[in-house]
């Protein structure tokens, strides 16, 4: 575990800032559990966007962002609207070589085009390897290779992860190349007709349970925007995939392993036939944004962000979306009761609860393009994705730990705690690409994803972690994720006033953090 105690070498670049003093705020756990109750209860329906589900709950944040005396973050509204456009797969089927694979048991599959009725015949079939065109790395699996009108099947992840070799990539740590939206838009971008992502549990970080409950129902895109997409995208279970390769005389294992040597790429001597049905409808969903006009320099902004929304209903099964992600709406809200009743920053800070991060980061894509407050103007965001449910640590997880000089911000309330940083237990599993703040990474504001950590601070915590975690298992994107009184907020609190004090320096410093030079991002906005 990397620990930071103080502002050393990585965070020396912009030196230490100090917690201004302020009036001191009871934060209080009542009131957040509160919220988390409200936001996943059945009444919420899951919290799709677009649906009454969305509607409710945004009544419900302005009500509060109202009560707070925090003012529309919107010109004279507390709304920004987002045009989608759903896409809701009635019926998909997937021949290869005359086998046919099953709709949820061996693949899923869906469309953004604007088509109902989708054929693909006679589509020659190619494993790409990773999928990656990467020239800082000196990685091109499409190198030489027409892939216009055919199907590509690609694995997950990285190479650096499989290998988990430092010289490649990133080692262990998954790059954005190893993202299934980079593999899709780039297969789109080659001319692909369809592309399948061969699952893999470990290097994709969820079952493929995850998968069937995130990929199937309506799915939601933005309007208007031309993201590169094959005209069908989706998931191949790894068996399935094994099945598929042996029909053309290769082991998936073998082939795996040749794809972890260098860009790889190998017709099949297979053909797909692919038939899709889905309904098209457009809608309007919506960010939500509150503001406090800061003090001197009103135009500058400290942004804090979490997303409503969740995966809505199947049937008859409600996906709650308590822990992903009503519980860090419940904590963004509590930090800005914390600023609307405290001193008033020299910066202004803003709250955005976007939608549609569970369909792609949809609601902070769309803010990043269209901002309401200018991204050059925008110091840092601090985004809050899940909350602390198993009580309280030693240590504070950074995903991602070491983009950017924001870090430094954490590091003085973080010692009045007695708490250090850390590194994310599992950072091949690429969790600074699939949360809101990465959405301003890429336009080169400073991001942080931060929370909770692995150390209990005793081993009564302990004990009740272990019993907890336990409770959530295989909760993430099921309905099992529901608001559980057992639930150990203490940890939650904690972390709540370090991103308050954290955020309440950055709004009263004249300082801007960047990107540290090691990271992709360095270059949009360097740490100084």
């Amino acid at each position: 575990m990397l620990r930071l105690t103080a502002c050393v070498a990585l965070l020396a670049l912009t030196g230490c800032s100090q917690v201004p003093t302020a009036a001191p705020f009871a934060f209080d756990e009542t009131r957040v559990r509160a919220d988390i109750q409200e936001l996943a209860s059945d009444r919420y329906q899951g919290r799709l966007p677009t649906t009454e589900g969305e509607t409710l709950t945004l009544d419900y944040l302005q009500k509060q962002f109202k009560a707070m005396g925090l003012a529309p973050g919107n010109g004279d509204s507390y709304l920004q609207a987002v045009p989608m456009v759903r896409h809701t797969t009635a019926s998909a089927n997937l021949s290869i070589g005359g086998e046919s694979y099953r709709y949820l048991y061996d693949m899923v599959m869906n469309s953004f085009t604007a088509q109902p009725e989708l054929t693909i015949s006679a589509s020659e079939v190619v494993f790409v390897g990773y999928g990656i065109h990467a020239p800082e790395y000196g990685w091109n699996d499409y190198e030489g290779l027409d892939v216009r009108g055919k199907t590509v099947v690609m694995l997950v992840n990285d190479p650096g992860f499989a290998s988990a070799d430092p010289a490649k990539f990133k080692g262990t740590t998954m790059t954005y190349y190893g993202r299934w939206d980079y593999k899709f838009a780039e297969a789109g971008r080659q001319g692909a007709a369809a592309a399948l992502i061969v699952h893999d549990t470990q290097p994709a970080s969820y079952p493929w349970l995850v998968v069937q409950n995130s990929w199937t129902g309506t799915q939601l895109g933005l309007a208007g925007v031309n993201d590169p997409h094959p005209t069908v995208e989706g998931w191949i279970k790894k068996d399935a995939a094994a099945r598929l390769l042996a029909q053309a005389g290769l082991d998936l294992d073998a082939l795996s392993a040749q794809a972890l040597q260098g860009p790889t790429h190998q017709p099949l001597g297979l053909e797909a036939e692919v038939q899709l049905s889905q309904t098209i409808e457009h809608a309007t969903s919506y960010n939500v944004l509150a503001t406090l006009p800061g003090s001197d320099r009103a135009d500058e902004q400290v942004l804090y962000t979490a997303h409503w929304d969740h995966i809505g209903m199947q049937g008859d099964e409600i996906y709650n979306g308590a822990m992903d992600n009503a519980s860090g709406l419940a904590s963004m809200m509590e930090i800005a009761r914390a600023y609307a009743a405290g001193p008033t920053p020299k910066r202004s800070v803003t709250f955005l609860a976007v939608t549609g991060e569970e369909q792609g980061l949809l609601g902070s894509r769309y803010y990043a393009a269209n901002p309401v407050f200018p991204l050059e103007k925008t110091a840092g965001v601090f985004n809050s994705d899940s909350t602390n449910i198993y009580g309280p640590t030693r240590d504070f997880t950074v995903v991602g730990l070491g983009q950017s000089s924001l870090e430094q911000y954490l590091l003085p309330p973080l010692q009045a705690q007695g708490r250090v940083l850390s590194r994310e237990s599992n950072p091949g599993a690429g969790g600074y690409f699939r949360s809101d703040h990465f959405s301003f990474a890429q336009k080169g504001v400073p991001a942080l994803f931060a929370g909770g950590g692995r150390e209990a601070m005793n081993d009564e915590v302990a004990a009740s972690r272990t019993a907890v975690m336990a409770l959530m298992q295989g909760c993430y994107h099921n309905h099992c994720d529901t608001y559980r009184p057992e639930w150990d907020l203490r940890g939650a609190m904690q972390d709540i006033e370090v991103y308050y004090r954290a955020g309440s320096a950055l709004a009263n410093d004249d300082r801007w953090p960047g990107f540290m030079a090691d990271s992709e991002f360095h270059t949009l906005r360097p740490a100084l």
